[in-house]
């Protein structure tokens, strides 16, 4: 069968990675994919955040499913239009987009159907900030409503500094229309964790939990990034816990969307804040898979990702099946220098040829791209390095290995990537 992928992350070529083992597969494409993807894909330019851009290159290539990378696309419709053309879609139309693509729709989804979340208010006007802020001790959480890029949540110690953030948003138009309706709810404490599930709307299956690191800086300091790297599983995560997970969270959620009427086909993504008793309430949903947890989920993924994706397309999730490997993946991501601020692009990578016969070992690209034969730097993220192994430190090492083979001018990483996790399983 011929399967195009929509976007051009990490996340995405370890979703094509995944999808090119398959069986299933006749030939891959992508749009528009980046200088790793094209190695195993065949790469289309255009936008893939542009519906028309999709459905144009849909028409010419005929693919029998699409799979959506990122959120936004979802969020445009992109799955609306491609599956009223009878083209299969992996990933929710625009109501199932919208746990995502509105922070206050998700909090009153899950208020409406009783999924244990941070108690929130939702605020039009500054006024209804500074009534929400007084209800709250510090530190607060305020929430910019629609996408941002992850940058629309803002953890401020002081009211003052709450308050700044929800003026920047409701009058400052700092995020433009995202930030016209905030959310600020309840700090959370605890451990974060993330569940992804895919589901035909019906039925789901859970893959292997996953922890991501999202400071810049080791010891969790500095800025918010979209990720600097991940583990799956999680060591602490038991059997009894995973179950909690799907009778309270998973099992309302996915029934929830279906009483609403909301079709749903995709993958539905959990973040979760476990506090120290175990009990579990959701931080954020998302609508796709992670980025960076993509990249370590799917290395120990025992299953067919082609023939899971086409069964939740098919509602016949609930006849897969795959067993647990008890294998381990930890990923580094390699990131320009100033990320996540100002970076330079057009730098040229060394390293990675060297690594292609490794041993368990992968390199996902994400901000990278062919000038002439060089690979050069193409964002701020540029590579997650994934090591595997039966133990979380036998796949640290071989990621941390992995990772020094590889430079670039003003090359950034973390060095404590799963070094928590690794203590917790020794």
């Amino acid at each position: 069968m011929r399967v195009l992928l929509l976007g051009k992350g990490a996340r995405e070529h370890a979703l094509a990675w995944a999808i090119n083992k398959s069986s299933l597969l006749d030939d891959l494409h992508c749009m528009p994919g980046n200088g790793g993807i094209g190695e195993i894909a065949e790469t289309h330019k255009g936008n893939h955040e542009d519906i028309q851009d999709v459905c144009n290159l849909c028409e010419y290539l005929g693919p029998d499913l699409v799979v959506v990378g990122p959120e936004a696309p979802l969020v445009a419709g992109v799955a609306d239009l491609l599956t009223e053309k009878g083209i299969l879609t992996f990933g929710p139309p625009s109501k199932g987009a919208l746990l995502e693509g509105s922070k206050a729709f998700a909090k009153q989804f899950m208020a409406r159907h009783g999924i244990p979340t941070a108690d929130f208010d939702i605020c039009y006007n500054l006024e209804d900030a500074k009534v929400a802020l007084k209800k709250r001790d510090a530190p607060f959480v305020v929430k910019a409503d629609g996408l941002a890029a992850g940058k629309g949540v803002f953890v401020a110690e002081t009211k003052e500094e709450a308050l700044s953030a929800c003026k920047k948003l409701l009058e400052e138009n700092l995020l433009g229309e995202a930030g016209k309706k905030i959310v600020i709810e309840d700090h959370l404490r605890g451990r974060e964790l993330t569940v992804l599930v895919i589901t035909d709307g019906r039925s789901w299956k859970l893959l292997p939990p996953s922890q991501d690191h999202k400071r810049a800086l080791d010891g969790d300091k500095g800025p918010n990034t979209g990720g600097m790297g991940a583990f799956c599983p999680v060591p602490w995560v038991r059997e009894d816990f995973l179950a909690q997970v799907e009778e309270k969270i998973v099992t309302p959620s996915i029934r929830g969307l279906a009483s609403d009427g909301i079709p749903f086909q995709g993958v539905l993504y959990c973040g979760l804040m476990t506090d120290e008793d175990g009990n579990c309430r959701v931080l954020e949903y998302n609508v796709r898979m992670g980025d960076p947890e993509t990249q370590v989920v799917l290395p120990v993924f025992p299953g067919d990702f082609l023939e899971a994706a086409l069964a939740a397309c098919h509602k016949d999730i609930e006849n897969i099946f795959w067993e647990p490997t008890g294998d381990y993946a930890v990923g580094v991501v390699m990131a320009s220098g100033g990320y996540p601020g100002n970076y330079k692009h057009g730098i040229e990578i060394f390293g990675i040829e060297d690594l292609k016969d490794h041993e368990q070992t992968h390199i996902f690209h994400a901000g990278t791209k062919k000038s002439g034969v060089r690979l050069v730097t193409d964002g701020g993220r540029v590579l997650t390095v994934v090591g595997t192994g039966s133990t979380i430190a036998q796949a640290r090492k071989r990621a941390y290995d992995a990772v020094g083979h590889i430079s670039f001018e003003g090359a950034h990483y973390r060095r404590d990537i799963a070094s928590f996790a690794q203590k917790q399983g020794e």
